[in-house]
């Protein structure tokens, strides 16, 4: 008999590479306290699903490939510790788009018998964890055009946590 294997799931939007690049080089120069977020996890998670068994992959799956939303331009503006010392960049103004496409896959994942957490979406990209001083810095706005959004696994290692595309679908062009 085989046991099923478990998997930390997440849908999210990831960072593009250069905005990861501009983000970290500033976070670096701030001599902020903590442990820095590896520059190729900088996402914002859009529902965090913990432990999933591996037989949940091709539901969830589908279930990214029925939601709709437009492509949007998200702007990172504000510096916020959140949680237990998490420095996160944070957005003045949440753009509709990203919560409709929010609203659809955590009523989906309802749909579908996935827990979700009760507590209000807040969008987020965590720059360092374990924080014991709150940040006096304001950061400069970051520009991010959002044009997909994916499914990922998360992975303890020795070397740290890493992050892995296992889905990805495009945002719709905005009309106009």
């Amino acid at each position: 008999m085989t046991t099923e294997k478990d998997l930390r799931l997440f849908f999210a939007l990831p960072c593009p590479p250069t905005l990861a690049d501009a983000i970290c080089s500033w976070r670096d120069a701030q001599g902020l306290d903590g442990r820095p977020v590896a520059q190729a996890n900088l996402h914002l998670t859009l529902a965090f699903l913990d432990s999933q068994p591996e037989s949940a992959l091709e539901t969830l799956r589908q279930l990214g490939g029925h939601l709709r939303a437009d492509a949007f331009r998200l702007r990172l503006d504000q510096l916020r510790v959140i949680g237990h010392g998490f420095v996160c960049l944070i957005p003045n103004q949440m753009p509709s788009p990203l919560s409709q496409l929010v609203e659809q896959l955590h009523a989906g994942l309802s749909t579908h018998g996935f827990a979700l957490d009760a507590r209000p979406f807040l969008p987020h990209v965590t720059l360092i964890r374990d924080t014991r001083t709150q940040p006096t810095t304001t950061p400069p706005a970051f520009e991010w055009p959002v044009d997909r959004f994916g499914l990922f696994l998360s992975t303890h290692t020795p070397s740290g946590v890493h992050y892995r595309e296992l889905a990805s679908w495009p945002l719709t062009a905005a009309n106009g």
